[in-house]
């Protein structure tokens, strides 16, 4: 395996549609366009705190994993995977939830604080850097003071569901060309976009 993509999220049917797990629901797409193994389930136990996906973009293996951590423990999982895979670290990509985005804006970056997100902030301790790509996808914030947490467990609004899908659509199509064109290439590619 070449690459680690770890969808940030919470497991169980009452997080499945949340805003926060906006990064499973990309990791999930990214996962039934390019899975290797189209015979058995999509995504499998994995050999630690998370379900595993293999998957092969053009000849590069990409593993997706989803940590079953809860959120504010993702680096767990995380980084456990990324020493059973023997993946570095500058190739692991989380998928996170953004707030200061509005859905459907997604940006690649490599490196950064934690922006005040726990998941975040979990795989920086847990892995031992800050030199990981974040994908952010937008969640807007459309919520007042103190709001935040009921803000993100709730599903996406009925008139935001067709740019929530466009931005998954993007957002799979930003791993693949990171994957197939390299950091720097494909930074100036999807940062661009609206």
């Amino acid at each position: 395996m070449e690459w680690l993509i770890v969808g940030l999220g919470n497991p169980g049917a009452r997080y499945a549609e949340t805003r926060h797990n906006i990064g499973w629901m990309v990791a999930d797409a990214f996962a039934r366009k390019h899975t290797t193994n189209r015979n058995t389930p999509l995504f499998s136990a994995g050999k630690g705190d998370w379900y595993e996906a293999r998957c092969a973009v053009g000849g590069t293996d990409v593993v997706v994993i989803l940590p079953t951590t809860y959120m504010n423990l993702s680096g767990k999982a995380a980084a456990h995977a990324s020493r059973h895979f023997h993946i570095p670290k500058e190739r692991i990509v989380a998928l996170v939830d953004e707030y200061n985005f509005p859905v459907g804006r997604i940006h690649l970056k490599n490196s950064g604080s934690d922006g005040g997100h726990n998941g975040t902030s979990s795989m920086i301790e847990e892995l031992g850097t800050k030199a990981f790509f974040r994908l952010r996808c937008g969640i807007d914030k459309k919520f007042g003071p103190g709001e935040l947490v009921d803000y993100v467990l709730k599903p996406f609004a009925s008139e935001e569901i067709a740019s929530r899908d466009e931005m998954i659509e993007k957002a799979v199509a930003a791993l693949e060309t990171l994957i197939e064109v390299g950091a720097a290439r494909a930074m100036q590619i999807v940062n661009v976009q609206k």
